[in-house]
């Protein structure tokens, strides 16, 4: 193993790393654990994969909503339950792509479909984020706010300013920023870290200990999304696929690589992180490099796993402030919602035919506006998973001519 390929890794590590500790910070999970699922989940993708798909697997955004609900009503026992159901639905899907192929599966879930489904996963959130950064009954905390406007005015300036790989990696530095704001003003507790060991999992182990809790009304609330997000997996492994210049869908196979992502959050769920899935971000490096060596993938999961098992660096990141987080929150979630408009800029779709225009509304009225439904005693069912239901059955429904 050479220095170059040691430093290459190091690159992906802070490519995945604001995203991937960003889905616990807004969901109340444990950073560290997240980078531990993180790591282990890309290893047993590879290993899945044939080991020649240059992808890493973080946390998965679309859950956010379902794994805060789950984690404040329930427990981090009901959360691990819903992700590893989710993990299964991964693989039920890997084996109905092998079974059908993967165009039949990919019928249900058109752009007309997954692209409100996507503006309706951002919109959710975007309350969140204001929240977070001190917005509440119309008004705003103003230490708050000044230290979430860093984060924002940061996260623009190197995304528009910034060169080559710092463009790769805008979260961290303005996070980075945020966190020295916030010790300007007194804000952060340092006695975690004084507290934490320098290797152990320090808080972290109570969550890695909890067992899985399956509880019907919380793998129905999470669970389910895994159906929507696996458009995104073929979408990241078919960008990854073109970047790299190999036809991934041949080989090692679409349905391989899903069973790696379903594999993945299943342990993911076992430890007591969030659910997996391809990174963007990763893609973005290769594009740079031009290095598409599968194996520089492994190394940065090994380091994933690595800075996981410090304690003093998981206390650093248990003392984040949330105004920080939400500032980042702010562009992210609102970035999500964008990339659900591009999904139905890209498919070209004609808003002039009642049918788009009648599934569209559908999914956005009813994701949007539905909080949760109660069917049966403790039982409940998101807005989204609501709005996703009705517009894949529509679409299936609803005459092409119209």
């Amino acid at each position: 193993m050479n220095a170059k390929k040691l430093v290459l890794g190091i690159q992906h590590v802070l490519a995945m790393f604001g995203a991937t500790v960003l889905v616990p910070f807004l969901t109340g999970l444990n950073p560290s654990l997240a980078l531990l699922a993180a790591g282990i989940g890309t290893l047993i993708f590879h290993f899945v994969s044939k080991k020649i798909v240059p992808v890493f697997l973080g946390s998965s955004f679309a859950f956010i909503g379902a794994l805060t609900l789950v984690l404040k009503q329930d427990g981090i026992g009901a959360v691990k339950g819903g992700v590893i159901c989710a993990g299964f639905v991964y693989v039920f899907m890997s084996i109905i792509i092998k079974v059908f192929g993967v165009e039949k599966v990919k019928s249900f879930f058109p752009p007309i479909i997954t692209g409100p489904i996507i503006m309706v996963i951002g919109l959710r959130m975007s309350p969140v984020a204001l929240s977070m950064s001190g917005y509440s009954n119309g008004k705003f905390e103003i230490r708050s706010l000044i230290i979430a406007l860093s984060v924002l005015i940061t996260m623009i300036v190197v995304s528009i300013l910034g060169k080559s790989f710092f463009k790769l990696v805008p979260i961290l530095i303005s996070v980075i920023v945020g966190y020295l704001v916030s010790m300007s003003f007194g804000i952060i507790d340092f006695s975690p870290i004084h507290a934490a060991n320098w290797i152990g999992f320090s808080e972290a182990f109570s969550d890695l200990s909890t067992m899985p809790v399956f509880k019907l009304s919380s793998i129905i609330a999470i669970a389910p999304i895994a159906f929507v997000v696996f458009i995104e997996h073929i979408g990241d492994i078919t960008t990854n696929g073109a970047v790299v210049g190999k036809d991934f869908f041949k080989n090692p196979g679409i349905h391989r690589t899903m069973l790696g992502d379903g594999l993945a959050t299943i342990a993911a769920g076992l430890l007591g992180g969030p659910a997996n899935t391809t990174y963007g971000e990763n893609t973005g490096v290769l594009a740079v490099t031009k290095v598409y060596d599968p194996s520089i993938l492994r190394i940065a999961a090994c380091y994933s796993i690595f800075l996981s098992i410090m304690g003093k660096f998981g206390a650093v990141l248990q003392t984040v402030p949330q105004p920080v987080m939400g500032g980042v929150s702010i562009i992210l979630f609102g970035m999500i919602a964008s990339i659900g408009v591009r999904t139905l800029i890209d498919a070209n779709l004609d808003f002039g035919h009642s049918r788009n225009l009648i599934l569209s509304s559908l999914i956005l009225v009813l994701g949007i506006s539905i909080d949760n439904i109660v069917v049966w005693n403790t039982v409940s069912v998101s807005g989204l998973a609501v709005s996703a239901f009705f517009g894949v059955i529509l679409n299936k429904l609803l005459p092409a001519d119209i």
